[in-house]
């Protein structure tokens, strides 16, 4: 909603000769700058899930947002080709699951209830033996557990929002210590990451392969489209900043944006904030790092406000401007 926004610059307008609105993209950019959000079936490993999805579409490169174990199913958002530069988005962003939990032996109904209750909040975790992290504890937090359901006092399924990097077996684990019985993560499914959930956008790979098939041999690519998502929907919650077409060039060459270049910005960025600095046709710039707060950048003199940490738009897409 635009009152989300403070102006800037009032009236400011684009050059509609350079850049491309994201759904105006043709389908082979539409493809190098798309995520899908896949649905991962149990059995084969995250990387594996990318090299098929590379073979797929036939692109030069992939990647996934969250690794999953290769029994736990649901989102793994996949990244193609420029837009594995985004991933950044999707690590740093909260996870939901649901999970079923097997406890070793039965524990009343009501104490199951206060321990789930006692795991919200802050949590410390020390990562399993197996894992990609050094193992050391860290803390995480957790944002919310909900029973779903309790079966013979001893089956236990729960929807959970987690910090990214939370690790659900060991959360239960940890879980069934404090009861005093002992736990473990019977069977888990991820179904948000970040931006994407299991929505209408959620796709199999069966219906990938068709959809690309489609496409190749029919010359059709409304199904292709439509399962892949702009690069811009890992943004979709991210706080942003929009800048005029005069800024987009010198950003793209890797400076850092300064105040004079915005358009528009959030009213409720904080300092050290991850943000995503946009064109005003809704591209994905770049992301980085807020060196103030929206009040102080709304106030300041012409200074570096945002330190860019990754750019998505290739240098002279829009050409040097020096006003």
């Amino acid at each position: 909603m635009e009152d989300e926004y403070i102006y800037l610059i009032k009236d400011a307008k684009t050059n509609p000769e350079y850049g491309c609105k994201p759904e105006d993209r043709t389908i082979q950019q539409h493809i190098d700058h798309g995520i899908i959000n896949l649905d991962k079936p149990s059995g084969p490993t995250s990387h594996e899930i990318d090299l098929w999805v590379k073979d797929i579409m036939h692109v030069k490169k992939t990647g996934h947002g969250g690794t999953l174990d290769p029994k736990v199913t649901g989102v793994l958002p996949v990244a193609l080709n420029a837009a594995t530069k985004a991933l950044q988005l999707l690590l740093l962003s909260p996870k939901e699951y649901v999970c079923l939990m097997h406890l070793h032996t039965k524990v009343d109904e009501t104490r199951i209830c206060e321990v789930l209750e006692e795991f919200t909040g802050k949590i410390y975790q020390l990562p399993p033996i197996k894992s990609a992290v050094k193992r050391e504890v860290r803390t995480r937090n957790i944002y919310a557990i909900k029973l779903l359901q309790i079966r013979d006092n001893q089956d236990v399924l729960f929807r959970v929002e987690c910090e990214a990097g939370t690790y659900i077996r060991k959360l239960c684990h940890d879980i069934g210590a404090v009861l005093g019985c002992g736990a473990h993560m019977a069977e888990l499914r991820r179904t948000m990451a970040g931006a994407f959930k299991e929505d209408d956008t959620l796709t199999t790979l069966q219906d990938l392969t068709d959809a690309y098939y489609y496409y190749e041999h029919d010359g059709d690519e409304s199904y292709l489209r439509s399962i892949i998502q702009p690069i811009e929907y890992a943004a979709r919650f991210i706080k942003k900043i929009y800048v005029k077409d005069s800024a987009v060039d010198a950003i793209s060459h890797g400076a850092n944006l300064a105040s004079s270049g915005i358009v528009k910005l959030n009213r409720n960025i904080h300092k050290n904030n991850v943000v995503a600095v946009m064109t005003l046709k809704g591209e994905l710039l770049a992301i980085g790092k807020s060196l103030y707060t929206t009040s102080e950048i709304v106030d300041s003199e012409t200074q570096i406000v945002v330190n860019i940490q990754k750019v998505f738009i290739a240098p002279k897409t829009y050409p040097m401007m020096w006003k």
